[in-house]
């Protein structure tokens, strides 16, 4: 069956636009004059609503935020008080809990971050609780979660993670980086699949709801693909989904294979299949929040501390050149100065041993970049994965970031029109559920770079245009994935989110009270509304 989109403002990507789209087994057959003069068995009228591809999120954690959705909720809490007693209130609905795991709690709202175990405490003494924090790079955990994992003033720090102590020795309550973090979440009963099964679908229903028809999930641990394998074959998941198999120093040799098994299992899937699995994802380095990105002059709070580099040199070396020539994109989280240069450094080894491929290689974040190394993203072919919504100066910047790392390295973050500049590509993640899902919440602020109801930018001379932006969202995030989408043309994938107003065309400010009226997978509504 064919079907015509037409009547509406039709964003076909940048500077283009259509009257008619034309549609047929899930691809764009034809478009303008073509397209009306097809005609289609069905025609779906716009009434002057603006169409464009469906939003891509290229780089996000799903099952993680779906994980959270199912414990207690704390985003946007302003006070241990009011977390608290969030989490004392989900403790009273849930009675048979025996682990609460929830998030993500704003590390702001503790000077330098710290929080203690006693203050969570007050919600449970009986049942161990984890919070995660927005950077998902650290968690609060109570007393009897440091007590069940073994965690006292004699465990000392694992490589690669910290544990915030008072002056004896004794732990705070607040654990920072995965190596951390595991000691207390392996002590954690193990999820089940249908438990995961429906993470997924709850979070796939969330983006669908907010225009986004296909993302990816950058931190798959084992356990996870199985979730996905059967949340895609039940008919669960239904967007587009790419798989990152998460890569570490001390494991990746061992689970290389398994990578492998899962990436051949989930390409003998079914056309009908939303899921693909062609990335290796590093980290490289931690958070600046946390004192743990890698930089390459010490912090100001701890002048002997560059923060922590996860990979040897070397080792990252091997890892990426073992994984690029079996055909995995490389995928490396990089926040510091210190960890971009690492990163960049391994991809141009890899350039250089193994055969030319179109690799795409991504940096994800790369908020903190050395002039030197920026023009290496565009010459090295390596596309930087920014998060929108992380460019203005919050909370998290002015209160634990600048203190830190000192106002003009603070204001050196996140260089997008640099970096476009220099002929780099830019492909936009929101790192859900470090923050909002939502592409209409992001796509205004990397171009007026201010808090909401400011009208101060945060360095005004990296703002880029909404269209690029919106290109950044859809075109180049397709890229990054190689995904045959992110532009309405002939031969690509129908995925059509349908908004109430052209963003081009409303103030800034207004952009994130845009409405979802309609959304389209391979040509299918999936999302519907009266418009």
């Amino acid at each position: 069956m064919k079907t015509l989109f037409t009547g509406g403002e039709i964003w076909c990507g940048r500077a283009t636009y259509t009257d008619a789209v034309l549609v047929e087994s899930g691809k764009v057959i034809a478009l303008g004059s073509d397209a009306l003069q097809a005609s289609g068995d069905e025609v779906l009228d716009l009434t002057g609503k603006f169409l464009a591809p469906g939003f891509i999120d290229a780089h996000a954690h799903p099952l993680f935020a779906g994980r959270e959705g199912q414990g207690p909720n704390v985003n946007g809490l302003q006070s241990v008080a009011e977390i608290v007693a969030a989490v004392r209130a989900y403790i009273a609905s849930n009675p048979s809990a025996t682990w609460v795991i929830g998030g993500a709690y704003e590390a702001s709202v503790v000077a330098g971050g710290d929080f203690e175990a006693a203050s969570l405490d007050e919600a449970s003494r009986d049942i161990p609780i984890v919070l995660h924090a927005v950077d998902h790079h650290t968690i609060w955990v109570n007393s009897k979660a440091l007590e069940i994992a073994g965690i006292t003033a004699a465990i000392v720090d694992p490589d690669g993670g910290t544990i915030a102590r008072y002056s004896d020795g004794s732990p705070k309550g607040t654990l920072r980086e995965p190596s951390a973090i595991d000691l207390v979440l392996a002590a954690a009963p193990k999820r089940t699949l249908s438990d995961d099964v429906a993470a997924i679908g709850w979070a796939c229903q969330r983006y669908l709801e907010a225009g986004v028809t296909s993302t990816t999930d950058a931190w798959v641990e084992p356990g996870m693909p199985e979730a996905y394998i059967a949340a895609d074959k039940s008919g669960v998941l239904t967007i587009d989904t790419n798989l990152f198999f998460l890569a570490q120093p001390d494991t990746w040799r061992s689970y290389s294979k398994d990578f492998v098994s899962f990436r051949s299992e989930i390409e003998g899937l079914p056309s009908s299949s939303h899921l693909t699995a062609k990335t290796i994802k590093f980290i490289c380095d931690g958070a600046l929040s946390a004192g743990t990105a890698a930089l390459l002059e010490p912090y100001l709070h701890d002048p002997q501390s560059t923060g922590l580099l996860i990979w040897s040199e070397d080792e990252l070396i091997d890892a990426m050149v073992h994984f690029d020539a079996l055909g995995f994109q490389i995928h490396a989280h990089a926040i510091g100065d210190a960890a971009i240069r690492q990163a960049l450094n391994a991809i141009e080894a890899v350039t250089k041993i193994n055969p030319h491929w179109d690799r795409r290689a991504v940096i994800a974040h790369a908020q903190l970049i050395h002039p030197d190394d920026l023009p290496r993203f565009a010459s090295l072919g390596v596309i930087a994965n920014i998060q929108p919504l992380w460019t203005y100066l919050d909370p998290m910047n002015a209160e634990l970031i600048e203190p830190r790392i000192g106002t003009k390295r603070n204001n050196q973050q996140y260089q997008l029109a640099s970096l476009q500049r220099s002929g780099a590509r830019i492909g936009y993640g929101s790192d859900w559920p470090v923050t909002s899902h939502a592409p209409l919440e992001a796509l205004g602020v990397p171009t007026h770079r201010s808090a909401p109801g400011s009208s101060k930018a945060w360095s005004p001379q990296e703002a880029v245009s909404l269209e690029d932006s919106l290109v950044h969202y859809t075109q180049d995030a397709a890229y990054s994935n190689f995904w045959n989408k992110g532009v309405i043309t002939v031969g690509v994938d129908a995925d059509f989110v349908v908004l109430d107003k052209n963003p081009l065309k409303v103030p800034l400010d207004k952009v994130n009270e845009i409405k979802v009226l309609q959304v389209f997978t391979r040509g299918q509504a999936v999302l519907t509304e009266n418009i």
